[in-house]
């Protein structure tokens, strides 16, 4: 069975952030950020502790609301469909129920027929190597098997962008690299990757071009190889080499 069809002619991508602002009292978290996402190349958003990276994933993604500036996708999401842009979490969420159930249900709320729910499900289990597990209990699943069903999910549905926040943080080195795997296969198969690590090595292994962020401002966007050989800015250097918080 082929991926589920978008109805949409017209890509969401790109996507504009203008002035954008998100504060908090007085304390601005994001300040004063510009940047278009555009599709094809994955996108890993570094910085230290409190610069904001989860906060714009989360702005991006829409739930939040700026306070100031402007967020807009080249164009609507179609009424009626399946969302075209998805979002996975470090602790994803999931349903007490089978994995295939956490699949199947995703496809229902997007308004994919009864009659291929299974299919695409099994399939997609298929793809993040689950399908030996579908008829587990979501919970019983180990951290990197509970995140791998939140990717198939995301695998079933095919958005045009799927942002990540942290999604192997607490996961051991061989789950870590079997969530990369999966990433870099969505990314191959036409998914824009946007994703937030504090992961080094995970980042120069999974990124085309690097934001980097300090204390609420984009200081530098830059191809992930001149990011890690040469940064342009003080800030981007010191968090290299360990001289900023984490």
């Amino acid at each position: 069975m082929a991926d589920v069809e978008m109805r949409a002619t017209v890509s969401l991508l790109p996507l504009c952030l203008t002035d954008v602002v998100f504060a908090v009292g007085q304390r601005r978290i994001i300040d004063g950020v510009s940047l278009t996402l555009d599709g094809g190349s994955r996108t890993v958003i570094l910085g230290p502790n409190g610069a904001g990276k989860s906060v714009l994933l989360r702005l991006c993604h829409g739930l939040l609301e700026p306070t100031a500036g402007t967020i807009e996708w080249n164009s609507p999401e179609i009424t009626g469909g399946p969302r075209r842009q998805a979002m996975v979490f470090q602790r994803p969420v999931l349903l007490r129920r089978s994995a295939l159930g956490n699949v199947t249900y995703a496809l229902q709320l997007a308004g994919v027929p009864l009659g291929v729910r299974r299919e695409l499900a099994r399939e997609a289990l298929r793809k993040v190597g689950l399908a030996a597990f579908a008829h587990h209990s979501a919970r019983v699943l180990s951290g990197g098997e509970q995140q791998r069903l939140a990717l198939a999910r995301v695998w079933a549905l095919r958005p045009e962008v799927l942002f990540l926040d942290e999604p192997t943080a607490s996961l051991d080195p061989g789950a870590t690299h079997e969530i990369e795997n999966v990433i870099a296969d969505l990314n191959a198969a036409g998914t824009k990757i946007v994703l937030v690590t504090h992961n080094l090595g995970q980042a120069r292994r999974l990124a085309d071009e690097i934001l980097f962020l300090n204390a609420g401002r984009l200081v530098e966007r830059t191809p992930a190889d001149a990011f890690f050989k040469h940064p342009a800015s003080s800030e981007a250097a010191q968090f290299l080499e360990g001289e900023l918080p984490w």
